[in-house]
C-alpha cells in the first residue's frame, strides 16, 4: 500500500516526532485519495493526520521486545542494496542532459 512507510519499531535513534508525523500524513493522504484536500475537507483530513499520529507514537511506545535496537544507518544499507539487486542500478539523464533538454 504505501511502499515509502517504512517500521519505525526498534532501531537507535528512535522515530522522531516529524518521522512519524510524516508517515500519518501518507497514510492519510492514500486512504483518502487527497494529495492536498480542498478547504471544505482541510480540517477533517488535517484532524486525521493528528489522530493517525497520535496511534502510532502510542503504538510504539507500548511495543516491546528483548531484541537490540536495529542501527537506522545499517538498515538503509541493506534496502538500497535490496533495490539495487531488485532493478539495478539507478540510471538517469546526467544533470547536462537536463540543461540541454530544458
Amino acid at each position: 500500500m504505501c511502499r515509502n512507510i517504512r517500521p519505525f519499531f526498534n532501531f537507535d535513534p528512535p522515530a522522531t516526532d516529524s518521522e512519524i508525523s510524516d508517515a500519518a500524513l501518507q497514510f492519510v493522504r492514500k486512504l483518502s485519495g487527497f494529495q492536498k484536500p480542498s478547504r471544505a475537507n482541510e480540517e477533517t483530513f488535517n484532524r486525521a493526520v493528528l489522530e493517525v499520529a497520535a496511534a502510532a507514537r502510542s503504538l510504539l511506545d507500548s511495543l516491546v521486545t528483548a531484541a537490540e535496537p536495529r542501527n537506522r544507518e545499517l538498515a538503509a544499507v541493506r534496502a538500497r542494496a535490496k533495490f539495487t539487486r531488485r532493478f539495478g542500478p539507478v540510471q538517469g539523464p546526467s544533470r547536462d542532459s537536463r540543461r540541454e533538454s530544458g
